[in-house]
This record gives structure tokens, sequence and C-alpha cells, in this order.
């Protein structure tokens, strides 16, 4: 039951980070280059550039979004006495 419930949570969180995290690459970016990041659609872009602004746009947004679903599930346990998931990662 608390999965339903915790959905619209998440989901909502999701998009929140998905903004901050976008606000931070553009930040972050402005302090490696002046122009502005190169994306895979463009024919003139070149390879070393692209892969460093896919790599440090993939760590931002992987961070972002761990730290918005943990705080959330935090926030949900605080306020329902349940934890949408499981207590303990699987042993490997």
């Amino acid at each position: 039951m608390s999965r339903i419930l915790f959905a619209p949570v998440s989901i909502i969180g999701g998009l929140i980070a998905g903004l901050f995290a976008k606000k931070i690459f553009d930040f972050v970016w402005g302090l490696v280059d002046d122009e502005e990041p190169p994306a895979p659609k463009d024919r003139e872009t070149n390879w070393p550039k692209l892969l460093a602004a896919l790599v440090v746009q993939g760590a931002i947004f992987k961070a972002m979004r761990g730290l918005a679903d943990r705080s959330s599930r935090k926030g949900f346990y605080k306020l329902t006495g349940s934890w949408p998931g499981e207590k303990r990662p699987d042993p490997a």
C-alpha cells in the first residue's frame, strides 16, 4: 500500500530533481566552457567535448535523483511510519 501512496511523491521529487540538476549542470558547464554544452545531434561537435559534457551531466543528474529519492523516502517515512522500499539491499 505504501508503494501506491509513495508513487506521486516519487514522481514529483524526480521532476524537481531534474530541474535542479539542469540548473547545476548549466552552472558547472559555464565554468568549463563559454559555449553551450555540445549535443549529440550537433554535426560540428567534437567527441572529447561531447563525452565530457555527457559524463558531467549524467553524474549530476544521477546524484540529484538519488538525493531527491532518498529525501522523499525519509520524509514519507516520517509522515506515515512506513518505509516505501526495502529495508536492506539484497545480498549479492
